[in-house]
């Protein structure tokens, strides 16, 4: 339901422990949204994976071997959130390259394996409107 709420230059912030689900909630969202069938591998290796979707160009970023801010903007990553929908994975690796626009999502792991608590949080009221059916 959020894929269908998002389009280009929306940037999506997933922060949360190791193994909270931010990989799985990215893969979930693209293929919600993609114009053919196809893996969604994680980017923990090569840094940045892209995807032609419905809704536009995705980037899926995974920021967290990253140790300095020049390497974010070598990946085209600050132009890519004026053009495309990006879904960040490890964002205070961006430091002061954080879009004061994103769309923030924390995942928190519970006792129960297969349950996961998810928080969304936004300063710019664009996403207020947008998610009124995601967040009820």
């Amino acid at each position: 339901a959020l894929a269908q709420a998002l389009d280009a230059r929306d940037v999506i912030l997933l922060e949360g422990d190791v193994g909270a689900g931010k990989t799985h909630f990215a893969r979930s969202l693209i293929q919600s949204i993609l114009t053919s069938v196809e893996d969604v591998p994680s980017p923990t290796f090569t840094l940045v994976q892209t995807y032609d979707t419905t809704k536009g160009e995705v980037w899926h970023a995974d920021l967290y071997r990253l140790t300095d801010t020049r390497e974010i903007e070598e990946l085209g990553l600050t132009e890519a959130f004026d053009a495309a929908i990006c879904l960040i994975e490890w964002p205070d690796r961006l430091a002061s390259l954080r879009p004061d626009d994103a769309l923030d999502i924390t995942l928190l792991t519970s006792d129960a394996e297969t349950h996961r608590t998810l928080t969304a949080a936004w300063r710019d009221p664009r996403w207020t409107a947008r998610l009124t059916d995601w967040t009820l």
